[in-house]
C-alpha cells in the first residue's frame, strides 16, 4: 500500500484528551502512544489496524485546535493521507489551483513531513498530506 495514498489518521478534537482516552481505551481495549505536543496541541494517538486516531486537545485557546473547538466545539478536525511523494502531491495541488495553508512541507507529529490543504479547496474537509 505504500505506493498508494491511504489514510493516515483521522484528528479529534477535544477539550479534555484523558476524557477522550476512556472509550478507547475502556471499550476498544487500545493504548495510546505516548503524548506529543505540536502546534500548540497536545496529541495522543491510537492505533487502529493500517490508520490512527489522534487526540488534539490545545495548549493555547489560540492555537489552532484552540481556535476549531471554540468556533465548532469537538469533533472530526482533520483528515489525514499518507501519499508516496508529499513534494509531487503538493506540486499537483498548486498545478490544480487548490488552496494550500502549506506551500512547503514541515514538521509534524513523530517528526513526519505533513502539509495542509485548505478546506475551501476540498469541500469543507480539512485535509493533512504525509508521507
Amino acid at each position: 500500500m505504500a505506493d498508494r495514498p491511504h489514510i493516515a489518521h483521522v484528528g479529534i478534537a477535544v477539550h479534555d484528551i484523558e476524557a477522550a482516552l476512556a472509550f478507547y481505551s475502556d471499550i476498544l481495549g487500545l493504548e495510546p502512544h505516548p503524548p506529543e505536543t505540536v502546534d500548540g496541541a497536545i496529541i495522543r494517538s491510537l492505533s487502529l489496524g493500517d490508520s490512527e486516531v489522534e487526540l488534539l486537545a490545545p495548549t493555547d485557546p489560540e492555537s489552532p485546535i484552540g481556535k476549531f473547538l471554540a468556533r465548532r466545539g469537538p469533533g472530526i478536525h482533520h483528515i489525514c493521507y499518507r501519499v508516496p511523494d508529499l513534494d509531487a502531491a503538493l506540486s499537483a495541488c498548486r498545478d490544480a489551483w487548490y488552496r494550500l495553508i502549506d506551500e512547503v512541507p514541515r514538521h509534524g507529529a513523530g517528526g513526519r513531513r505533513i502539509a495542509f490543504v485548505h478546506p475551501k479547496a476540498t469541500a469543507g474537509i480539512l485535509l493533512e498530506l504525509t508521507e
